[in-house]
C-alpha cells in the first residue's frame, strides 16, 4: 500500500507529514512514560520481522493482485500502541530511503495509512477491549484478523481520499474506493492469519510479551525468544523473499484496473526534487543491486535492510532515552 508521490499533491503530502509527526510527538512524550527495557530488544528485532514480512507479497487467488503484511496490528499487540508506531515509522522510513519504496513526498501518508490505524485503531477498538478480561488462543485469532481487517479498510479508504483531495482525477473517488476496499479486505485477512501465527508463538513461547497478558508460564527465556524471532526475519527477507507474488499489490492493480497502469506520472519542481533525493540516497532500489537482475541482490537487501531496521529501531531508543528507568533482568 506505499503510495508514490505522484497519487499526492503537495499541499496533502505537507499535511499529512504534520498528521504522522503529531502522532510520533505524542507517542515519543507516550513512551518516555513507560518503563519497560524489554521493549528496546523486541522494537529492533519485531522491526525488522515486518520489514522482512513485507517483502513477501502473497498471490490473492482469482485477481491477478498480490499482498503483503502491514505490520501495525502485530506490532501493536507486542509494543503497545506507541513504541508500536515508532517502530512502523523506522520500517516505513527505511523502506523509503534505502529502497525506494513509496515515494519520499508521500511518505507521511504511507506512515499514516500503514501505521497509525493497525497502531492505534487496533489497540484501543480491537486488543485491549477484547484481551480485557483474559487473553486466550481463540482470541488471538479473532482479534488479530479483525483487526488486520479494519486497519487495511481505514487505510485504504484513507489513500482514496487523499487522491480524491490531491485531485488526482484519473482516479475517479467512486470508482477508485469500489475497487480498493474489496481487494484490501482480501489481503487483511490473510494478513490477519499471519498476524495471528506469530502472536500464538510469542503466547506460548513468552506471553508476557503481550500487552495484556494474564499470568502464564513461559516456555522460552526472553534472549530466546528474540533469537527466534531474528533468525526468522532473516530467513524471510533473505530467502523466503525469493519467492515473493510478482503480481501487484492492492493499490497498484486498482490503479491498474482504473487507468491501464500500475503508475501515474507527476511533473513539477517539487516531485522532480523529492525524486532527486531519494535517488541518491535508495542504495538499494526495489530491494536489489543497481542496475541488476541479481537474486543475490534481493537476499542482500531483506537481510541488510532487517539489521539497519535494528540499528535504527534501537539506537532511536537510546537517542530519546527511552525506558532508562531499570536494567534489563
Amino acid at each position: 500500500m506505499h503510495m508514490a508521490d505522484a497519487l499526492v499533491a503537495p499541499a496533502v503530502a505537507g499535511t499529512m507529514y504534520a498528521c504522522s509527526a503529531a502522532a510520533a510527538a505524542y507517542s515519543i512524550k507516550k513512551v518516555r512514560e513507560d518503563d519497560d527495557p524489554k521493549k528496546i530488544p523486541v522494537m529492533g528485532v519485531m522491526g525488522a520481522f515486518v520489514f522482512a514480512t513485507q517483502m513477501i507479497n502473497f498471490t490473492i487467488p482469482g485477481t491477478g493482485s498480490s499482498g503483503h503484511l502491514c505490520g501495525g496490528m502485530l506490532l501493536t499487540a507486542l509494543l503497545g500502541p506507541y513504541a508500536a508506531f515508532l517502530t512502523m515509522i523506522g520500517v516505513l522510513l527505511i523502506q523509503c530511503l534505502l529502497f525506494a519504496d513509496g515515494g519520499l513526498l508521500a511518505l507521511g501518508c504511507n506512515i499514516w495509512n500503514m501505521a497509525f490505524y493497525g497502531c492505534f485503531l487496533g489497540a484501543f477498538l480491537i486488543w485491549r477491549p477484547m484481551m480485557k478480561k483474559g487473553m486466550s488462543r481463540a482470541k488471538i485469532i479473532v482479534a488479530s484478523v479483525i483487526g488486520c481487517m479494519l486497519s487495511l479498510q481505514f487505510g485504504a479508504f484513507s489513500v482514496t481520499l487523499e487522491t480524491l483531495v490531491s485531485g488526482i482525477t484519473e482516479l475517479p473517488f467512486t470508482t477508485f474506493v469500489a475497487t480498493m476496499q474489496p481487494i484490501h479486505l482480501a489481503i487483511g485477512l490473510v494478513e490477519g492469519l499471519i498476524t495471528a501465527a506469530v502472536l500464538l508463538f510469542v503466547y506460548e513461547a513468552r506471553p508476557e510479551l503481550l500487552q495484556s497478558s494474564q499470568e502464564k508460564k513461559s516456555r522460552m527465556s526472553l534472549k530466546g525468544t528474540i533469537v527466534a524471532l531474528f533468525v526468522a526475519a532473516v530467513v524471510i527477507g533473505g530467502g523466503v523473499s525469493l519467492f515473493a507474488s510478482s503480481h501487484p499489490d492492492g493499490l497498484e492493480w486498482s490503479i491498474e484496473k482504473i487507468t491501464g497502469s500500475t503508475e501515474l506520472e507527476a511533473d513539477s519542481d517539487v516531485y522532480d526534487s523529492a525524486a532527486d533525493i531519494q535517488e541518491k540516497t535508495a542504495l538499494l532500489p526495489d530491494y536489489a543491486f543497481k542496475n541488476s537482475d541479481s537474486t543475490l541482490g534481493t537476499t542482500f537487501s531483506g537481510i541488510v535492510g532487517g539489521v539497519v531496521v535494528i540499528a535504527v529501531c534501537v539506537g532511536a531508543c537510546y537517542a530519546f532515552r527511552f525506558f532508562r528507568k531499570r536494567k534489563v533482568s
